[in-house]
């Protein structure tokens, strides 16, 4: 268990932890946030209408002994993959037989922040389904670029802006990445990743990558926790 620390730098300070943070909570957490995606997304299925999918993800989130935490449980379909977090859906969307839709879920285990993020397809359009292997492809590739090369939040978003238009897409920059702590992590640090300007540590940042079409069609997201290469299979 590690203590609450004062640093005097503003930089270190946004890394501090609270006095429930564990190695080995955060880890559970990630775990079964990551579980959790993957048991929600198996239930989606195209004739769903968007808010059902929102209700079935809380209840596959409460059946696992999940809280629900500290943002909403977030599914988001078809045109309303475009959209910031913080924009309400376009409401009654229906996932369409061949569609794209996307996961953000923050659950909370024990004293621990879970936060997770990933796009799906159904169907077989080839765009949708590179869309949503990009979002994870480029979220590894940036990544790698922050273990390899020590990179800034501020660079570290750089970095993906550049990647991401390599790639045919466009970075939405309102999901800047956020702290991930113990319970609850606004009390340390409500900054985003994008304007940290020293490189992150690992086991206190979400890194968010939203990704969309430049024609604003249709879009696909993934996040985790940033951890190095020892943590991915």
């Amino acid at each position: 268990m590690e203590n609450t620390n004062l640093n005097t730098s503003p930089a270190l300070n946004a890394e501090r932890v609270g006095p429930a943070f564990s190695v080995d909570g955060m880890l559970l957490a990630r775990r079964k946030t990551r579980q959790a995606i993957r048991d929600i997304a198996a239930r989606v299925r195209p004739g769903m209408v968007e808010e059902d999918a929102v209700a079935m993800a809380k209840g596959v989130l409460i059946d696992a002994g999940l809280e629900l935490s500290w943002h909403p449980t977030r599914v988001r379909f078809g045109i309303n993959t475009v959209k910031p977090m913080k924009q309400p859906s376009v409401p009654g969307v229906v996932l369409q037989e061949n569609d794209i839709f996307f996961l953000d879920i923050a659950p909370r285990v024990q004293a621990w922040e879970g936060d997770g993020g990933a796009a799906f397809t159904v169907g077989q359009n080839a765009e949708y389904q590179r869309c949503a292997r990009d979002a994870e492809m480029l979220f590894h590739e940036c990544r790698g670029a922050w273990e390899k090369d020590r990179l800034t939040g501020q660079a570290l978003y750089a970095y993906a802006d550049q990647t991401a238009r390599s790639m045919g897409w466009e970075l939405n920059f309102d999901l800047p990445g956020h702290r991930v702590s113990d319970f609850p992590h606004a009390t340390i640090h409500t900054g985003s990743l994008a304007d940290f300007d020293i490189s992150p540590a690992a086991m206190r940042w979400i890194l968010e990558i939203h990704i969309r079409d430049p024609q604003q069609r249709f879009g696909a997201f993934y996040e985790d926790m940033l951890l190095g290469d020892e943590y991915y299979g």
